[in-house]
This record gives C-alpha cells, structure tokens and sequence, in this order.
C-alpha cells in the first residue's frame, strides 16, 4: 500500500468475493462499519435487517429503478408511511454507495435516485410532517387511566408515560436509565447515547428532573424506586422483578 502510495497509484483494497445478492452488500456495509469500530445503532440494524428480509435475495445486477419504485410501493400498501419509505431507500442508498466506494463493485446510485423521484411523485416517499398539537390533560388521563386500570399489566406503563411528558424523553431513552446516574442532589439524571442527529457518537446528557408539565419528574422518578429495589429504574428491570413475582407468587 505504502509503495503505491509512493508511485501516485490509486490503493485499493481486494474486492470480496461471491458478492451476488444484496444481502451480501448488507453484510459486507456491517461487517465493514465493525472492522473500523463503528457498529450500527438505534434503529439501523433494524431497517437492515427489513431489507435483508425483503429485498435480500434480489441480485446486484437487478437493483434498478423498476425494482425500487415496486418496493416502495409494497411498502406503503403493508402501511409504512412516506418518511419510513425515504429512510429504506437511503438506507439502500448507503449500502450501494459504500460498495462501489470502498470495494469498486461495479454498481450504480442512479437507479435510487430516479427511484425516489418517481415515489416522492407519487406521493410515498417524503419528510415528516410538523407537529404542532399537545395532547390535553384530558386525554393524557385517559390515557394513563386506561394503561393503569388493565389488570394484566405489570409493568408500570402510566408511570412512564407521566415521566415521558415531564422529561421530553424517548422510551429507550427512559427504560435504560441506572439508577446510579441519578443525582439526588442536584435532581438530575444522565441519559446515555442520546439520540443526536449531529452526534453519532457517544453522547451522554445531564438532564434536569423538574416540574413544568403538570408531571413532577422527580417525583415520578421515586416513586419508581421502591418497584426496583432501587437497583434500576429501568422497563427490562420491572420485567424482570414481574417475572420473579409470577414465579414465587411474591
């Protein structure tokens, strides 16, 4: 590498072999992204994995605008909204882009392109749409009346939903909080790998338990811990803690 470095010439790198499907771009993008140490978060792997499911078995050589735009169409018919379509697509995007840019595989963004045209002009694919209505204290309690009132449920979903509103937080945001993150002097809390669209990397915050949606966060926040022993205030914990329950009769 350092010798053709030397002499001008391109480096590049071997290109794998047996790649003929697009599940094997798919591997090839992860395995790729855990070689360099950046393996994929939140819902990424997820989406990759829909892809593999749906579009898997496709061959390289086939990935074409017909094909896209047929996807996108299927997709929207089975209910996934404009702004899911867009993200499947860009996530095929990345895929065709890291193949042809790091290994020199032989395979055209074009297709894509012209494929997110014809669904933006049909309609399926687009951003999110603002949102500007807060739910009323009315509905919040029926709301939370409803989830608390179902016998069966064990974990204590009106109690995150309260913490919800007075936070702002997300739901994996909320069910991975330690409780050794939790500062009782200063009321805070930090939340870890917060979601940023700017910060990809780790991102850990102090967030501030306070009072200004009609939900006490702090509050909120203790009367979770005699459920966990105050070992985690976490939904996986509950479970867990239910599971026991059900299974001792304690």
């Amino acid at each position: 590498m350092e010798r053709r470095i030397d002499r001008g010439q391109e480096v590049i790198r071997a290109r794998p072999r047996g790649l003929r499907t697009l599940a094997d771009l798919i591997d090839l993008h992860i395995d790729d992204m855990l070689e360099v140490r950046k393996p994929l978060r939140r819902s990424r792997p997820y989406t990759l994995e829909l892809l593999r499911r749906q579009l898997g078995t496709v061959p390289i050589d086939r990935v074409g605008r017909d094909m896209l735009v047929d996807y996108g169409r299927r997709r929207a018919r089975e209910g996934a909204d404009p702004v899911t379509v867009s993200s499947e697509l860009s996530h095929i995007n990345t895929i065709v882009t890291h193949a042809a840019a790091v290994h020199g595989i032989a395979i055209s963004k074009e297709p894509i392109e012209l494929a997110r045209v014809a669904l933006r002009r049909l309609g399926l694919v687009g951003k999110g749409r603002v949102r500007d209505r807060r739910p009323t204290q009315a509905e919040l309690d029926a709301l939370i009346a409803h989830l608390d009132g179902n016998p069966r449920q064990l974990i204590p979903v009106g109690r995150i939903v309260r913490f919800a509103v007075a936070t702002a937080m997300r739901q994996s945001e909320i069910a991975a909080i330690l409780w050794r993150d939790v500062d009782d002097r200063l009321c805070t809390v930090i939340v870890r790998d917060r979601k940023d669209p700017k910060n990809k990397e780790v991102n850990y915050q102090r967030v501030p338990l306070i009072a200004l949606t009609g939900y006490d966060a702090w509050a909120v926040l203790q009367e979770q811990r005699p459920a966990t022993n105050g070992i985690r205030l976490s939904v996986p914990a509950v479970c867990e803690l239910c599971a026991h329950r059900r299974r001792t009769g304690h």
